[in-house]
């Protein structure tokens, strides 16, 4: 967008427009960008979040949510399972913070994948 804001501004400087008209452009600029952002966003936020947890217990756990409602989840409570004795084990090993980056950074595809010594798994991915 800087580009075309440095054409308008350009174009003000020969005299092609004038300032009135430069704004406007600017405007106009600025408003199908925040437009563009805010789709692109709303898409991804549209997707889900997938965790896969496979124990050798056949203690499995398969859980989608979707990115709104774990974005306001893991903002608000991810301590809480580290606190659950039968889910501690399991969340011991996830970076939280590492999870939250993805979602900023609007990630497809996998995000999380451990395996215990025990052989455990986690999975977490967006889809």
């Amino acid at each position: 967008m800087k580009e075309e804001i440095a054409k308008v501004l350009s174009m003000m400087e020969q005299g092609k427009i004038d300032a009135d008209k430069a704004a406007e452009l600017i405007s106009l600029l600025k408003e199908k960008e925040g437009n563009v952002k805010s789709s692109s966003s709303k898409s991804y936020l549209d997707k889900t979040l997938k965790v896969r947890i496979t124990s050798e217990e056949n203690d499995n756990v398969n859980v989608n949510l979707p990115i709104r409602l774990f974005q306001v989840i893991l903002k608000t409570g991810h301590g809480i399972a580290g606190n659950i004795p039968q889910a501690e084990k399991y969340v011991k090993d996830l970076d939280v913070d590492l999870i939250i980056e993805a979602i900023d950074q609007e990630l497809v595809g996998q995000i999380v994948d451990i395996t215990s010594g025990n052989g455990d798994k986690i999975s977490i991915f967006v889809e």
